[in-house]
């Protein structure tokens, strides 16, 4: 009997194997494959016209402790930065009330929230041009509310671009807080308010830490792509706006050098590691202050 128990768990497992394994196929041809070849090249000298050649090289990393290279990683990580605030400023108030409706509110605003998914994200982009070109629509309605006398120069300037941030990455912030709000027990609330603890103090002790960890993936879902997003800043602010994903696009296509576009795609990768590290580390910290 045991034997014939062992030898059936066998084949579970042997199946279990079978169904994973083209999981694991994918994930090592279409992810890890590509990240190993792409450190591979970030070690390889460029070739005088095209491609790469077979020559270890550190010139490549070198190359980016050099002042344009380190202001373009700075700049990105000032926008990545700026736009995550206002993100949090925005997202956080808007995903937690949210939770706090009934529930055919939380269906509609579910709805808005994902109806800008079902349209292009260019053509979205795009059409914040018609808003911030001059005499656009901003320009009409500031100057039709008298507030300004004469078109203003919004387009492909630096807070067109964040606001460009703002708008692509803001629903990842309010669905991220949202789920988390949803799933907490609004009678601890109710019961700090009821030992003498103010709005404010309530907040802090109880929704907050409570909500800390869909804030936290809110703010890995914004930060993160917003270093990457060069297309952003290439729409929006013209050739002003310099972010290393530009600059790696640019590599890629004008300058024709891959190693160097190849290595600054390393460093970026990097720096997202870091960054789920930290998040991972703050999240196990939580789960064991909540246990303790």
């Amino acid at each position: 009997m045991r034997k014939k128990h062992q030898n059936r768990l066998g084949q579970q497992s042997g199946a279990q194997a079978l169904l994973l394994l083209p999981i694991y196929a994918v994930a090592l041809i279409f992810v890890l494959g590509p990240l190993l070849y792409m450190i591979y090249l970030s070690f390889m000298s460029r070739a005088q016209v095209w491609g790469f050649v077979n020559e270890f090289t550190l010139d490549n990393y070198a190359q980016m402790l050099e002042p344009m290279y380190l202001s373009t990683f700075a700049a990105s990580l000032k926008l990545a930065l700026t736009s995550t605030v206002l993100i949090i400023l925005i997202g956080y108030p808007f995903g937690y009330f949210m939770a706090r409706l009934s529930a055919d509110w939380k269906r509609r605003m579910m709805l808005l929230i994902m109806l800008p998914f079902w349209t292009s994200s260019l053509i979205r982009l795009y059409g914040w041009i018609i808003v911030f070109r001059s005499n656009g629509t901003l320009d009409q309605l500031l100057m039709g509310l008298r507030i300004t006398d004469r078109p203003l120069k919004l387009l492909y300037t630096y807070p067109a671009v964040v606001v460009g941030m703002i708008y692509a990455l803001l629903p990842f912030m309010i669905l991220a807080v949202y789920s988390s709000a949803e799933k907490m027990d609004w009678s601890l609330l109710d019961a700090a308010r009821d030992l003498g603890a103010g709005r404010i103090k309530a907040f802090f002790s109880i929704t907050l830490p409570l909500t800390m960890p869909g804030l936290l993936s809110g703010v890995i879902l914004t930060f993160i792509p917003s270093m990457g997003l060069f297309f952003i800043a290439d729409i929006l602010g013209g050739n002003k706006i310099v972010l290393v994903g530009s600059l790696i696009q640019e590599f890629l296509t004008k300058g024709r050098n891959l190693p160097l576009a190849a290595a600054m795609s390393v460093v970026l990768m990097l720096i997202t590691t870091v960054l789920l590290s930290l998040y991972r580390r703050i999240a196990k910290t939580r789960e064991l202050e909540g246990l303790i």
